[in-house]
């Protein structure tokens, strides 16, 4: 649960000590020093900052949120369980900066990779949703309530799913 700059500071720590155990014919420590910056380099890549960041966002500290997701070298690489998470927080601040697009984007890519539970994933759908009535695509709107009603699991979801669906009705109705 680093940063950036700790994973390179702890890299650096794990290279001169394998360095200092090379100097000093300690083999075995060598190696183990090696193992644990190829651990952190493979951290890295597979988990980076999103567990820091979603503390920050959990917090409604948007802007470091924001900061340590940008220090996410390439999303794409990021494991799927941390895939998800990192897309669902992006879209949240989309969505708190009012840049609907970007959003959905975001919201379109979490829907592809596994979240907390169902009903996280049902949530991803209802925004979905709200983002396609802003647009007036009932046909789509539909879709994602449609999904949206399987996931659901807590009353307060199924209840935000059914008022989706009475606005469902409306636009279609128009």
């Amino acid at each position: 649960m680093y940063n950036n700059i700790g994973r390179y500071a702890l890299m650096a720590v794990f290279v001169i000590a394998a360095g200092a155990c090379l100097f000093y014919d300690q083999i075995q420590l060598a190696v183990m020093a090696g193992f644990f910056f190829a651990f952190v380099v493979w951290s890295h890549f597979k988990h980076s900052s999103i567990l820091l960041a979603s503390k920050h966002f959990k917090n409604g500290n948007y802007e470091r949120a924001t900061q340590l997701l940008a220090e996410v070298p390439n999303p794409d690489r990021l494991a799927k369980n941390r895939r998800g998470y990192y897309e669902f927080m992006r879209a949240n601040i989309a969505l708190k900066k009012e840049d609907y697009e970007a959003a959905e984007y975001h919201f379109q890519i979490a829907s592809r990779f596994p979240l907390g539970g169902k009903n996280d994933k049902a949530f991803v759908m209802i925004h979905l949703a709200n983002l396609a009535l802003r647009k007036k695509d009932g046909e789509r709107m539909n879709a994602y309530v449609a999904r949206a009603r399987e996931l659901a699991s807590t009353p307060k979801a199924q209840e935000i799913v059914t008022k989706l669906e009475q606005e469902a009705k409306r636009l279609t109705n128009k």
